[in-house]
């Protein structure tokens, strides 16, 4: 079975609730509620007491788990199974995006299973409650008959995979046929209760922020090496152009540092008229009057030799002198004018530097403009020799830009590890390392990031999300969740962090579900007090 449908089977149930009557003393509720995960999508239920003839409603909520934005446009059927017999109700299209409400009048009293069919383009996903009481009458459910579900079996999971295959069966037992493989697994029904206590941030709250929770579990986290590394360019990103003669340089108008220049396109020339020593206005027309002459010689000598008046070793030295004269006068003409020498970029992308004033005098071969596409780009930091074993086994690194609080994958800008130094000495002991990324979110070259390094360790670790954790006074926070809304808030203990994920070292246990996304979000929900658990719902 695949590891990710068996994370997901380890999470599904909150609670089991078996089907079973006590004699006790009961208060009204507008509903029992109900969670319950497949590989994609979250399932969060309120059921109202289902009574022999009285017409009920089901209000169901999907999110789908890649994003945790609401199910919309999806195609929902519920059946409700008790023995032999169905009952069926078809929602192809909610009124609200995320927010199914299942309406039918139940026929027989008893044990049943409430069956929801989410039909996907390429699969079919199943969620099944089982052990869902019918009551006779209204006067049953309020003697006593009312099941609060003290029977909890926590925990519990199947971990072989369903896959069922075919279309609904015509005596609507709710079976799932076909091609496509349900995924999920038969679990029961998950008994989300609720706390007086918890802190409310309902589904249509949470569908509108960067919300999401996810399962505790412990990785592989490593050690961490934390460090000042500063971004430059890859060495086939950067071009520099250099003054191919002497001369007084004059640049291109609009050309300056961070200008966007494209291949081909002129930044600067290099005039040397009036200059006593290697004028290029000189020796272009000395090359071009040299072209000339040798070409006007050949072209003669090349007739007199039809008449046997040349001969053909004095043409093939002709020949020869003009091809000197040619490559000479081509050599200048491509480059040079009678106003001096004309430069262009070689590359399209932005002006990072200018190492010299517009009007100045240079050298030949002397650096003057520098061009980077700024599109792939390097990282570079020294580290301590203490690290240098670890370097060895680089896991990951992300990196924080200065004055924000975002941070970086190097993995998901599809960069890795270049090369880390194998050796130190006196004048430089630090060990440098260097990684590559590519530059889809604009970050300056020359610029200093810090940088977390993750090398791969036996440890394991309990860790979370940093946009998980709230800090108040000093102490951090989490929020464990009840029920898909409901949240505990909970003091935890961190440890080290590599900038995205922070090691919890108490506070927390493996299995728990917790806030990863928008905590910020339910923190104020907790300022603003408990809402009303049912504010926002269509009922």
């Amino acid at each position: 079975m695949k590891i990710k449908h068996l994370l997901a089977t380890l999470v599904v149930a909150i609670s089991l609730v078996a089907c079973h009557n006590h004699e006790e003393e009961h208060h009204h509720h507008d509903g029992e509620k109900y969670a319950f995960y497949t590989p994609s999508v979250e399932f969060f239920a309120e059921i109202q007491p289902l009574i022999v003839g009285q017409e009920a409603t089901i209000l169901a909520h999907f999110t789908w788990l890649s994003n945790f934005k609401p199910m919309d446009s999806t195609k929902v059927t519920m059946y409700c199974q008790l023995g032999e017999e169905s009952q069926k109700v078809v929602i192809e299209n909610p009124d609200q995006a995320g927010i199914y409400k299942f309406q039918f009048t139940p026929e027989k009293a008893g044990c049943a299973d409430l069956v929801f069919v989410v039909s996907l383009p390429d699969s079919i996903e199943r969620v099944k409650l089982n052990h869902i009481h019918i009551y006779a009458s209204e006067e049953e459910y309020h003697k006593g008959g009312h099941d609060h579900g003290h029977d909890h079996d926590h925990g519990h999971s199947h971990e072989g995979e369903a896959h069922e295959h075919g279309h609904e069966h015509g005596h609507e037992h709710g079976h799932s046929h076909g091609h496509s493989h349900e995924h999920g697994h038969d679990h029961g029904h998950a008994h989300a209760e609720g706390s007086s206590d918890a802190i409310t941030f309902t589904k249509e709250q949470s569908w509108k922020i960067d919300f999401a929770t996810e399962v505790v579990e412990p990785i592989q986290f490593g050690q961490l090496i934390k460090t000042t590394a500063q971004v430059l360019p890859s060495s086939g990103d950067q071009r520099t152009v250099s003054a191919k003669a002497s001369g007084i340089v004059n640049f291109a108008s609009n050309i300056v540092e961070g200008s966007q220049v494209r291949a081909g396109q002129r930044l600067f020339g290099i005039e040397s008229n009036g200059m006593a020593d290697n004028n290029m206005s000189v020796r272009f027309q000395e090359a071009q009057a040299a072209y000339t002459f040798a070409k006007q010689e050949y072209d003669r000598k090349k007739e007199l030799a039809k008449d046997k008046i040349v001969s053909q070793a004095e043409l093939d030295r002709a020949k020869q002198e003009l091809d000197a004269a040619s490559a000479t006068y081509n050599n200048l003409k491509g480059n040079f004018s009678a106003n001096g020498q004309s430069v262009s970029s070689p590359i399209s992308g932005y002006i990072t530097s200018i190492s010299v004033q517009n009007g100045g005098y240079v050298e030949a071969g002397q650096p003057i403009i520098t061009v980077s596409q700024n599109r792939d780009l390097h990282i570079r930091a020294e580290v301590q020799p203490r690290h240098y074993e670890a370097l060895a086994n680089i896991l990951s690194a992300s990196f924080r830009v200065p004055n924000s609080d975002k941070v970086y994958s190097i993995e998901e800008l599809d960069g890795g590890l270049v090369s880390y130094g194998k050796s130190a000495s006196l004048e430089d002991p630090l060990v440098p390392v260097t990684f590559r990324f590519r530059n889809s979110v604009n970050l300056l070259s020359g610029s200093f990031v810090t940088l977390y390094i993750r090398t791969a360790s036996e440890d394991m670790a309990l860790t979370i999300p940093n946009t998980g954790i709230v800090e108040e006074m000093g102490s951090h926070f989490v929020f464990v969740q009840i029920n898909p809304e409901q949240f505990e808030k909970r003091m935890v203990t961190i440890g080290a962090t590599d900038g995205l994920r922070t090691i919890i070292t108490s506070g927390i246990k493996s299995g728990e579900r917790v806030v990863s996304k928008g905590a910020v979000m339910v923190k104020l929900a907790q300022g603003s007090g408990n809402l009303d658990p049912h504010a926002g719902h269509m009922h």
